[in-house]
């Protein structure tokens, strides 16, 4: 036998907290019927009465409390073996995680921002095969495709400003990469999800976006960030503030949210870009496209599954709150 909710048991407790109160509602009962008439006249009155009744009514509902506690707990008896096969696609999220993401003009900064979008769409992923690639100057896989979203969320948890250690931002190496995680053989099923403030320092993007769709993937892209800019803070090395970043001329670089060059990315491959809000409603927009496509059979496994037992204890619990109620605590009169 084993238990689908054992953490349920915690309540047992209330199994003699309630008979302690019943007993002490007893007593305080016979305390208050011994205030009201001496004990010639209480026997004339509770005539009827039967304390064993009383006795039977409280065992009652204890024992339906106990019943229902276990029943809560899940008992599982018996298992069997059930096959399940996952449908989805693959997906891999390719995050931005350079200097320009330091800038706050989305709370706390950018890349905070941007892991929330992330964790919001591994919670909304359903059988999705999903990986994570980071960059900056240079881009890496940082998370394979899997099925573990738990794994992919703890990685995701783990990825800051120094992920990629050299700087800039090249975009057209990141979807690059991405699409290299992608089975070569297959023209569908393939998605990247984009997240940048689209900020592009090197590289061919429009090139690597008509790759990836030579390639069969359909690229959704996120803008991290404000159009009109936003001053990038550079930091200490023990990670205080220390100002703001500026060029050969003194002067504060702002940085700016490339909207036109994620909207061409996303549009070339059959995408859709959004910016991304406090509402997270582009995620929905995002994944509700993603659930139209055709799906592929990614994974199948074995599973043991375990029959729940607790109407075996549910079901004796009601019968015993019936019996209580329709109980009365008068003794039946025997007819002459």
């Amino acid at each position: 036998m084993r238990f689908g909710d054992p953490i349920f048991f915690w309540l047992l407790w209330l199994v003699p907290l309630v008979s302690v109160m019943l007993y002490f509602a007893y007593r305080l009962r016979a305390r208050a019927r011994r205030r009201f008439a001496d004990e010639s006249l209480l026997k004339r009155l509770l005539a009827g009465y039967s304390p064993r009744r009383r006795l039977i009514k409280s065992m009652l509902i204890v024992l339906a409390i106990f019943f229902i506690v276990f029943g809560l707990t899940r008992p599982q008896f018996g298992e069997k073996m059930v096959f399940l096969k996952r449908r989805g696609v693959d997906i891999v999220i390719v995050l931005d995680t350079s200097r320009s993401m330091l800038a706050r003009d989305m709370r706390p900064n950018r890349l905070s921002k941007a892991k929330q979008e992330i964790y919001g769409l591994l919670e909304r992923m359903k059988g999705d095969r999903v990986g994570l690639v980071c960059f900056a100057g240079d881009a890496i896989i940082q998370c394979p495709l899997t099925l573990d979203y738990n794994a992919a969320q703890i990685v995701v948890n783990a990825v800051d400003f120094t992920t990629v250690s050299r700087p800039g931002t090249a975009i057209a190496k990141a979807l690059t990469t991405a699409v290299g995680m992608f089975d070569a053989t297959e023209k569908k099923f393939k998605v990247i999800v984009l997240i940048t403030d689209g900020e592009d320092h090197e590289g061919d993007v429009e090139d690597a976006a008509a790759k990836a769709e030579q390639a069969g993937v359909i690229i959704y892209a996120i803008g991290i960030g404000s159009p009109s800019g936003e001053p990038i803070p550079e930091l200490k090395p023990d990670g205080t503030f220390s100002g703001f970043k500026k060029d050969e001329n003194g002067r504060v670089i702002l940085s700016k949210l490339d909207e036109y060059s994620l909207q061409k990315i996303a549009l070339s491959t059959g995408g859709k870009y959004f910016r991304a809000s406090a509402g997270e409603l582009e995620l929905d927009r995002v994944y509700e496209d993603i659930s139209t496509m055709e799906k592929k059979e990614l994974e199948g496994k074995l599973f043991t599954q375990y029959e729940d037992r607790f109407a075996w204890f549910l079901v004796p619990a009601a019968l015993l709150i019936t019996l209580e109620a329709v109980l009365t605590e008068r003794r039946r009169r025997r007819r002459a």
